[in-house]
């Protein structure tokens, strides 16, 4: 079976539908009718996984309706059910994302959120790799995501969908995280489309606009998660000073060899964060 982000391209069809369909495949690849927490592992994130405990199965996005390739260099293009620890506990573990800027439509870009909860999961963990705006903060630190600001101009809600979303990173998780690393620092993330990197100028209308970290995913992923009712705790890799911060200029080697050089920190951070949720 091979299907890719293309099926949303029907106007006509729901997209909950396909999450379900998706949902469906991966319990019958993995074995498990319900996995408990989903994770979206963004630049920097990957070689994380490794360390939350036993991979029981690989499957390929493109076996997966509405799933596709990664388009990114330093993301895999397979989700992973993962034994949590010792336990009977499962993660679905997402290795790539789609992208706003790849062109493909927001339902491709929420996919695997929905997907996610119709697997079961009632906890997402969105991380990413971000540019940050406090030069405190040196490449490869990981910081949580208090709050954000999503300059995309876009929304994953359809038609008069309100959902509320104050408290959106969940206040209980994110001091879970901090009894596991209590030197975590909190921030306000930033999505613009991408795939440029912001100017110095877009650099400081962030930080007026009260932003510590821009980056180009995750805030419209977490809007979806709290539609399906997932808790959600978001964490950003600062890889790079933002543009202006720092006078050196910006590439995606770098923000590869950021997520390199942490992979320990994060890895160990995720494992112990997981076990715990």
């Amino acid at each position: 079976m091979s299907t890719h982000s293309g099926v949303f391209a029907d106007p006509q069809t729901d997209p909950f539908d396909v999450a379900k369909a998706a949902a469906e495949v991966i319990a019958n690849r993995t074995g498990t009718a319900k996995h408990d927490v989903a994770l979206v592992l963004g630049s920097g994130w990957n070689q994380s996984a490794d360390l939350i405990g036993e991979t029981v199965e690989e499957i390929d996005n493109a076996d997966v309706p509405g799933f596709g390739k990664a388009a990114v260099e330093g993301h895999s293009g397979v989700m992973r059910s993962i034994r949590i620890g010792d336990t009977d506990r499962r993660a679905l573990v997402f290795g790539t994302r789609t992208h706003y800027y790849e062109g493909k439509g927001i339902r491709a870009v929420v996919h695997g959120v929905r997907t996610a909860a119709a697997a079961g999961c009632s906890t997402i963990v969105l991380t990413n790799g971000a540019g940050g705006l406090n030069p405190a903060w040196t490449p490869g630190t990981p910081v949580l995501i208090r709050d954000h600001l999503n300059l995309t101009a876009v929304s994953p809600l359809e038609g008069a969908t309100f959902i509320d979303l104050t408290d959106l990173y969940t206040p209980r998780l994110r001091e879970l995280a901090k009894t596991v690393d209590p030197d975590l620092d909190e921030g306000v993330y930033v999505q613009l489309p991408g795939p440029h990197y912001e100017t110095p100028a877009e650099v400081q209308m962030v930080k007026t606009l009260g932003g510590d970290l821009v980056g180009m995913s995750t805030t419209l992923e977490a809007i979806a998660a709290r539609q399906a009712g997932m808790d959600i705790l978001g964490l950003s890799l600062m890889t790079n000073l933002a543009a202006g911060i720092s006078d050196a200029p910006l590439s995606h080697q770098e923000v590869i060899d950021a997520g390199q050089a942490a992979a320990e920190r994060c890895g160990t951070l995720l494992a112990a964060v997981v076990a715990k949720i």
